[in-house]
């Protein structure tokens, strides 16, 4: 089995089981119909990531992004490391909208399971893929640059942020997702990855955190039942090499 077959089957195992729980949970009317799946939602994410599986072998996509690569590096001589804060200025605004006094659609404990889920999903489909694409980056230090990592984090952080707040401004997210592709530009900037891993990047970082609005319920379950006098905080985290959690438990 190649690597673009594992990276598939593992990309559409992760969406099939949040349905499968969505599904399960939904006869049973314990789903609020605003978390279910909507297969419209997936569109514009999978289109995307697969822009991305497709430009793994297609040759017409290695040149254009060998040449945005090389109209880089002739025209570029400083790097910025931006981008390696930006990736987290989206999901940081999900918290820190609430602190300046901007209601959004979950309140903090909720919206941290939300994020939580997100961030496990998109870690683990990262570094699921980079460890069976091995593709080269662009300045050649690694073969790790399928997708952009940083990319990921940067969108599902502006959907997480347009998801929160789009009934109360929808400049929100459109300022988040702007910041992501922000992001995006300056991996390609500092010669780190090529074009498709970074719209790669953006479709999973995007369906990513819709799956942590449909798992929200099943997740919540677990955050939430009754005679639990256990107070936990599980927090994943990616920083664009390895993915891991953090677990603290009060008893």
């Amino acid at each position: 089995m190649n690597s673009k077959t594992v990276m598939v089957l593992f990309f559409l195992g992760i969406y099939s089981f949040a349905w499968t729980q969505i599904f399960k949970d939904s006869i049973a009317s314990v789903v609020n119909k605003k978390y279910q799946f909507n297969y419209k939602q997936i569109i514009v994410p999978a289109a995307l990531f697969g822009y991305g599986i497709f430009g793994l072998e297609n040759h017409q996509i290695q040149l254009f992004n060998s040449g945005i690569s090389e109209e880089v590096n002739e025209h570029i001589d400083e790097k910025i490391s931006i981008d390696d804060f930006s990736q987290y200025l989206p999901v940081a605004s999900v918290y820190g909208l609430s602190v300046l006094g901007v209601q959004g659609k979950h309140n903090f404990k909720d919206k941290t399971i939300i994020v939580a889920t997100s961030y496990l999903i998109m870690g683990l489909a990262v570094n699921t893929f980079k460890l069976t694409s091995t593709v080269e980056r662009p300045d050649k230090t690694s073969l790790n640059s399928f997708p952009s990592g940083h990319t990921a984090t940067a969108f599902m952080g502006a959907e997480l942020l347009y998801q929160e707040y789009k009934d109360v401004s929808v400049w929100y997210g459109i300022s988040g997702y702007l910041i992501a592709t922000g992001t995006g530009v300056f991996r390609m900037y500092n010669n780190r990855h090529w074009l498709s891993d970074v719209v790669a990047g953006a479709g999973v970082g995007i369906l990513s955190a819709k799956a942590g609005y449909w798992l929200y319920p099943v997740a919540s379950k677990i955050f939430n039942k009754k005679n639990n006098k256990n107070k936990t905080v599980f927090v994943p985290f990616y920083d664009g090499n390895t993915a891991g959690f953090g677990l603290v438990s009060k008893f």
